[in-house]
């Protein structure tokens, strides 16, 4: 089943559903719903998103709230929610698993029975509400979680270098197939699967280095895997195997797959494009390429599943603007599923983790939905020039 075939162009909103809740020193919790008080003003967060005009949201679930033990489940919160959701018509994309895991999961990702544990936990969700919602991202950009928590060692489990990043990368892609399987199980195959990636681009330049050129192969390695595209010929397997990768695990990814019914790029023109180790605003011309790119390599339907800009009112406008357009332009050539502004309301940038200052120093102001600190330690909404824009796009035809 595949609920965005139905040509439809979508336009939504997500809201920054991060949950690195591992403390250590020196090392804050980063829970995003917390430290936005989304706990405390869900209702009316996603009232304001039905207003903005949005027919579709992401949305995340916490796992280590959902699922506080092995085997133990607390749905009073998320019962809720989706009836919420439901009672305001809007069609949800499940973030499964957006960087964190429980608190009982030791080793987090690198955990041999991570794969088994998430899947679990997916077909729990899928079992009590996949009736109402039917559309599932197994793991939001599994790309910049194996550089995140394997490569750099930014977040748990902090390994580093070339063999952390592809022990998480074969982990991940595991819970990626196993998940997937087990919410189609669940729902007798009537789910929509949107594989969400990071969407970088690394333009090829003279001279350049064997480390950029790795870069640009890796993007696509995930989805790669767990659609089976990894065997002889493909440009990674000298590194994978020069890293301790089996036949048998390449065999076990061409054997088990999971295949998405839409491919979700997630693009930011100030940060993803990288040439010569640096950040290059491309602006539309590389998102065009890449919805193009993404669209050949796969075959499916191509959702921008992330974007938004940081700039002054006047470049977030025009970005808003000039994206949307994109893409209705393109989908006489391209079959476009949609388009999401992330975030819906400001978020907490990931640097808070690190830090000692308050909240209210990181707030990175990128959303619809501005967020202003108050007296008393409360952050009130309000919906700005963004949000105005938003709603007249949304009102607009889905043709420009």
């Amino acid at each position: 089943m595949n609920q965005f075939a139905d040509g439809r162009f979508r336009l939504g909103v997500g809201i920054e559903d991060t949950f690195v809740v591992h403390e250590a020193p020196g090392r804050r919790r980063l829970e995003e719903y917390e430290l936005t008080q989304h706990y405390t003003h869900w209702h009316a967060d996603l009232g304001l998103a039905r207003e903005a005009g949005a027919s579709t949201i992401r949305y995340g679930f916490p796992w280590y709230r959902v699922n506080p033990a092995p085997g133990v489940y607390t749905w009073d919160w998320t019962d809720r929610v989706v009836d919420r959701l439901c009672e305001l018509g809007l069609e949800v994309i499940v973030d499964l698993v957006h960087y964190g895991t429980p608190r009982w999961l030791d080793n987090h990702f690198l955990n041999r029975n991570y794969p088994d544990a998430v899947a679990e936990y997916a077909a729990r969700l899928a079992e009590r509400y996949g009736d109402r919602l039917t559309a599932w991202t197994p793991l939001n950009e599994p790309q910049w979680t194996a550089r995140l928590c394997g490569e750099s060692g930014t977040w748990p489990p902090y390994l580093t270098g070339h063999d952390g990043y592809l022990q998480l990368m074969r982990n991940i892609a595991r819970g990626i197939v196993a998940t997937q399987r087990a919410i189609a199980d669940t729902t007798a195959g009537r789910a929509t699967f949107v594989h969400v990636e990071a969407s970088f681009r690394y333009p090829p330049e003279p001279g350049e280095s064997d480390e950029a050129a790795l870069l640009r192969e890796r993007r696509h390695l995930c989805t790669d895997l767990v659609t089976g595209r990894v065997g002889a010929g493909h440009p990674l397997l000298e590194y994978l195997t020069r890293h301790g990768w089996t036949d048998a695990d390449l065999v076990e990814f061409t054997e088990r797959t999971a295949q998405p019914d839409v491919m979700g790029i997630n693009y930011y023109p100030m940060w993803s494009t990288i040439v010569g180790g640096r950040e290059r605003d491309d602006g539309v011309a590389g998102l065009e390429e890449l919805v193009r790119e993404t669209a050949a390599r796969y075959g499916v339907p191509v959702m921008l599943t992330e974007t938004s800009y940081e700039g002054t009112w006047e470049q977030r406008a025009a970005w808003l603007r000039d994206s949307v357009t994109l893409l209705r332009r393109l989908r006489s050539e391209v079959d476009i599923a949609g388009y999401i502004w992330w975030p819906f309301f400001d978020q907490v940038r990931w640097q808070y983790r690190e830090a000692l200052d308050p909240v209210e120093d990181h707030l990175h102001r990128l959303g619809l939905v501005t967020l202003d600190p108050d007296d008393v330690g409360g952050l009130a909404r309000h919906p700005n020039e963004l949000f105005a824009l938003f709603q007249q796009l949304a009102a607009s035809p889905d043709t420009p």
